[in-house]
């Protein structure tokens, strides 16, 4: 009969630590949830396409970001309202910010046009390339942070979108030239990712 043994010292402590389990476990979680809200933003996005067409190819980043702004200012309103019973208004609202933020990131890649140029195929996989950039992003920053967005209350991540819509702002008004920060384009990721956060907070309630 043979024993068989393994030496704990030659293998990574972190297979060996719960920790690192529940980080393993949470991150798959988050993919999970991410799927699941942004299914949702794109199901609308989908809707929209088909009623309207791609009418939005026409909108300067100026009057999305407007657009934005105008949404997350609603929401704060709506979180500094004590007398607000539900989230659906909020929930709605981060829905836009994720759809005008892709939109925007669309806009950059392909340029502003001066009539409809887009069919509904070729929308969605604009939408999905953008989507999927975002959320390799995403994953990126949770491996390197953590998951400390969960710590986060809405209303703070609701500031963090303010934030960037200012900055965007700003390097708007700045012909987009920036000395050392990042492009424009990062900042949009960020909004369509504290958005998500906030809906999965929001889920849970």
């Amino acid at each position: 009969m043979f024993l068989i043994t393994f030496n704990k010292s030659k293998l990574p402590n972190s297979i060996f630590s719960t920790k690192f389990i529940q980080k393993k476990l949470v991150a798959s979680n988050t993919s999970k949830q991410y799927d699941q809200i942004t299914t949702i933003c794109r199901d609308l996005f989908l809707k929209k396409m088909t009623d309207y067409g791609s009418a939005w190819r026409i909108l300067r980043l100026t009057s999305l970001t407007d657009q934005i702004f105008i949404k997350a200012q609603r929401i704060r309103g709506l979180q500094t309202n004590k007398e607000r019973k539900v989230d659906e208004g909020q929930i709605s609202e981060f829905i836009g910010i994720i759809n005008y933020s892709i939109m925007s990131l669309i806009q950059i890649e392909k340029g502003i046009v001066e009539s409809p140029d887009l069919n509904l195929a070729q929308a969605l996989k604009l939408y999905d390339n953008q989507l999927s950039v975002t959320k390799s992003l995403m994953e990126n920053k949770n491996h390197d942070y953590g998951e400390a967005w969960r710590e986060m209350r809405v209303s703070s991540l609701t500031d963090l979108i303010i934030q960037k819509i200012l900055r965007i702002k700003q390097i708007e008004d700045n012909k987009g030239k920036t000395l050392v920060s990042e492009g424009i384009d990062a900042n949009y990721q960020d909004m369509i990712n504290y958005s998500v956060f906030a809906l999965i907070h929001l889920q849970k309630k």
